[in-house]
């Protein structure tokens, strides 16, 4: 039996949304959020880096991806509630700047997979929100886009969300790729 459900996948399988086994009794519950053997056989390498992010309500973080080295990204909330993005970057792709977005909160745990080739980002939809990322690289060369470029169009489930100055100020995929579309 296995710890780790698919509730679906995208993008011909390279994006997952996975349910992890939770164990419940009267102290509160236990969640296996990751089993090395078992994610190799959903497909998933295996994890160099851990780290978490903190963010108030309507905060938006992302569109967020790695190159040189390219890396891929198993998210989970931890508390809270947020809409979780992945964009496909791939430009071989048929599906290239398709999205799927996600809601996911800490009390059902959830995670997405989304690897190297898709940008990453969320806003938080609770007043508190703890965001955790493993990675299967170290560090890539951190890049970003804009979470509301036209050609991808993402419906956010947020208003004026409160962003970063990188963020703000990301380029579209037209001018980071330096190229029309």
């Amino acid at each position: 039996m296995s710890l780790f459900e698919i509730e679906s996948e995208h993008f011909g399988g390279e994006v997952k949304v996975i349910k992890p086994t939770t164990f419940k009794d009267y102290r509160g519950d236990l969640t296996v959020t990751y089993l090395q053997n078992e994610f190799k056989d959903l497909q998933i390498p295996n994890f160099v880096r851990y780290m978490y992010t903190r963010s108030e309500y309507n905060v938006l973080r992302g569109l967020h991806f790695q190159m040189e080295p390219a890396m891929g990204k198993l998210i989970q909330v931890l508390k809270g509630e947020a809409f979780l993005v992945a964009v496909d970057l791939r430009h071989d792709s048929p599906t290239f700047l398709g999205y799927h977005g996600t809601f996911v909160s800490g009390d059902k745990p959830t995670q997405v997979w989304a690897p190297a080739g898709f940008a990453r980002g969320y806003c938080a939809l609770s007043e508190e929100l703890f965001v955790q990322y493993a990675c299967d690289e170290y560090k890539g060369e951190d890049s970003v886009i804009r979470w509301d470029d036209p050609d991808i169009g993402i419906d956010w489930p947020c208003e004026q969300p409160k962003l970063s100055v990188r963020d703000a100020g990301a380029p579209t995929v037209a001018e980071f790729f330096g190229r029309g579309l």
